[in-house]
């Protein structure tokens, strides 16, 4: 009896222990599960506060780089403000790439972006009236461009228009015209003629008219000869006239003229073959314009 009674008692404990030991096993494996379930439950509410706190800034960058796309030579106070936009930026980046940011983290992140909009949004008022002000500004400059093409216009047509009264006042005058047909002897005796027949030289004679415009120095004169026939004597070439387009002209002659000073000119036309009977036009160029002429008559026959 007391060997059977032992025995019992020993069952009963050993049936208490595992009791106890599944119990503990259940309450320690309850209690795991617990923990596990609200630790995970507190990363996914982490977790959804990151990725809404990393919305808000994906959505504010996205302002950010249309700015800086817009307004890539910014100076001055919106230059200031640009760079403090980017400071920001770059601040709550350096918090969202940590892989456990806390809440108080992402909390501070939340705020930063905040003032992140509200700094854009700023920014973006001043682009806009500086944007106004510049359109202002290109309207002004638009109608001083006007003004100065109109200004520089008027004042290229003064300087031509100067130029042209100068060179037309640069231009000599001749007076007294005087032209007569001679015979000159070899021995450099002169006599006047109206005979064809007998006259070997024309002499042409005028002054050069006093111009206060026209500097001392060497000034080439023009002759041009017309013949009774209508043919001109183009011994010297060809002259450009301002009026009268190509001329041919018989010889240059070059004077040295003295500012406003009357000077005298002679000039002899002389030819191998004989005159012929008619009229004899002569004309004097300077600078292109005809400054003066003369005409002269020779009979066919006559003594003189």
């Amino acid at each position: 009896m007391s060997n059977e009674s032992s025995s019992n008692n020993g069952k009963i404990i050993i049936g208490l222990l595992v009791a106890a030991l599944i119990g503990s096993w259940i309450y320690f494996s309850t209690s795991k599960t617990e923990i596990i379930n609200n630790y995970t439950q507190q990363v996914s509410t982490l977790d959804s506060t990151k990725n809404s706190v990393q919305a808000e800034f994906i959505a504010a960058t996205a302002k950010i780089d249309s700015l800086n796309l817009q307004n890539t030579q910014l100076q001055g106070t919106l230059l200031e403000k640009s760079n403090d936009i980017q400071k920001l930026k770059t601040d709550i980046s350096s918090i969202l790439r940590k892989k456990n940011a806390s809440d108080k983290e992402l909390a501070e992140a939340k705020t930063m972006i905040a003032s992140l909009n509200g700094k854009v949004s700023n920014l973006l008022a001043d682009l806009g009236k500086a944007q106004e002000e510049n359109k202002v500004l290109t309207s002004k400059n638009e109608v001083l461009t006007t003004e100065n093409g109109n200004l520089n216009t008027n004042l290229s047509a003064a300087t031509k228009e100067k130029e042209r009264l100068q060179d037309i006042g640069s231009t000599l005058h001749a007076s007294t015209f005087s032209i007569q047909a001679l015979r000159i002897k070899a021995d450099g005796k002169e006599k006047a003629t109206n005979s064809a027949k007998r006259a070997n030289t024309i002499r042409l004679a005028f002054q050069i008219d006093k111009n206060k415009i026209t500097p001392s120095g060497a000034q080439d004169l023009y002759i041009c000869i017309t013949a009774p026939d209508g043919k001109a004597f183009a011994d010297g070439g060809t002259l450009a006239t301002r009026e009268e387009g190509s001329k041919p002209f018989a010889n240059k002659l070059t004077v040295q003229y003295e500012q406003n000073a009357v000077l005298p000119v002679s000039y002899d036309i002389k030819q191998t073959s004989k005159f012929v009977e008619g009229e004899y036009k002569v004309e004097v160029y300077h600078n292109g314009f005809k400054i003066g002429e003369g005409k002269t008559s020779l009979r066919k026959g006559g003594l003189f």
